[in-house]
């Protein structure tokens, strides 16, 4: 089997690749446009592999597609291509909806043409909107109505409403996840775990927004590739699954636990300007992927920070070299002369 691997440079995306390299003997094509949340170096080890083979490209760029598709034939697509910084999507909401509707759509068209057994879009909880502080009870299910908060969350909405009905109106074999907040090896430094991680190596301020009293379902990617493995395998065509944790934090206790974890004082901590719109409380309920699938997380919270901080501390210079930006010097050093 040949599986097409979009935004497979990011955090997710590579970890997935990674994934399905070492559990499986199928060959997997990554296309990634490399924006500035793409690192070709994330998938170094991967490019030594002679099932991998990584190709440069924009998901929008129907053309382009199209020729990918018809060059490379994949039989599985799993769409991780997304901008997905909230704060960004606030700033540049245009971005956005080109690359996370648009995007979708020209992939969606391309499997259509040229026939494809399974495309898998990855989404977020975040398409739910929010839930109360104080309702512990209540949580996200697959029928909850979607209700976004953001421009960011809007577009994997209107991604995921245009998967649904390319399925029913053109019977194409789709299925979707959506998954809670994830961290571990190679996240993206902006985002809040390896931000705090990094800021606490420095000894610079931990920006916390508010009180920190908003609330994430954390989820380990290892745990989240593996759902995701299940579901383009067996799953059920046309269905979503939710994928959590069981690892509520609040945003607080999280920067908190970091600093316990580095032995770092807490009064790095800086409360700053809380995020318009800012979600409140984002809880799953993935008792459907374990009652059709058998999966559920591996990982706690506790034992998923404790590999997190390691790994960024073994791994300084990848995350060195995104903040530097010389990161974006590795396609040119990788491919410049092909």
């Amino acid at each position: 089997m040949k599986i097409l691997v979009t935004g497979g440079a990011g955090f997710i995306g590579s970890n997935f690749v990674y994934y399905q390299l070492a559990k499986h003997s199928d060959e997997i094509i990554c296309l990634d446009l490399l924006t500035y949340a793409g690192n070709l170096s994330t998938l170094a080890e991967a490019l030594q592999n002679k099932k991998f083979k990584f190709i440069k490209g924009d998901i929008a760029d129907r053309k382009f597609v199209y020729g990918l598709f018809a060059t490379e034939k994949p039989d599985v697509v799993v769409n991780f291509a997304a901008e997905s910084h909230v704060d960004r999507s606030i700033e540049f909401p245009e971005v956005f909806l080109r690359t996370n509707i648009m995007g979708t759509n020209v992939l969606l068209d391309a499997c259509r043409k040229y026939g494809i057994k399974r495309y898998h879009q990855v989404s977020t909880d975040e398409v739910y909107g929010d839930l109360p502080l104080d309702a512990v009870d209540n949580f996200f299910t697959e029928t909850t109505p979607l209700h976004t908060s953001s421009p960011y969350s809007a577009s994997k909405a209107s991604a995921d409403l245009l998967v649904q009905a390319y399925y029913r109106t053109y019977a194409l074999p789709v299925t979707i996840s959506r998954c809670s907040n994830n961290y571990g090896p190679y996240h993206f430094p902006e985002k809040l775990i390896p931000l705090m991680i990094i800021n606490a190596l420095n000894n610079k301020a931990l920006p916390v927004y508010g009180k920190g009293e908003n609330v994430r379902d954390w989820l380990y990617v290892q745990d989240h590739c593996e759902a995701i493995d299940l579901i383009i395998r067996k799953g059920t065509e046309g269905e979503v699954y939710n994928i959590g944790g069981h690892n509520e934090r609040t945003n607080l206790e999280v920067v908190k636990t970091i600093l316990k974890e580095l032995g770092k004082p807490q009064e790095l901590i800086k409360f700053v300007t809380d995020r318009p719109g800012h979600d409140k409380r984002y809880a799953i309920d993935p008792s459907k992927i374990k009652k059709a699938l058998g999966w559920q997380p591996q990982t706690s919270f506790d034992a998923g920070i404790k590999k997190t901080v390691k790994w960024y501390l073994q791994h300084r210079q990848w995350w060195e070299d995104i903040i530097n930006g010389s990161y974006q010097d590795y396609y040119n050093k990788m491919y410049g002369n092909r």
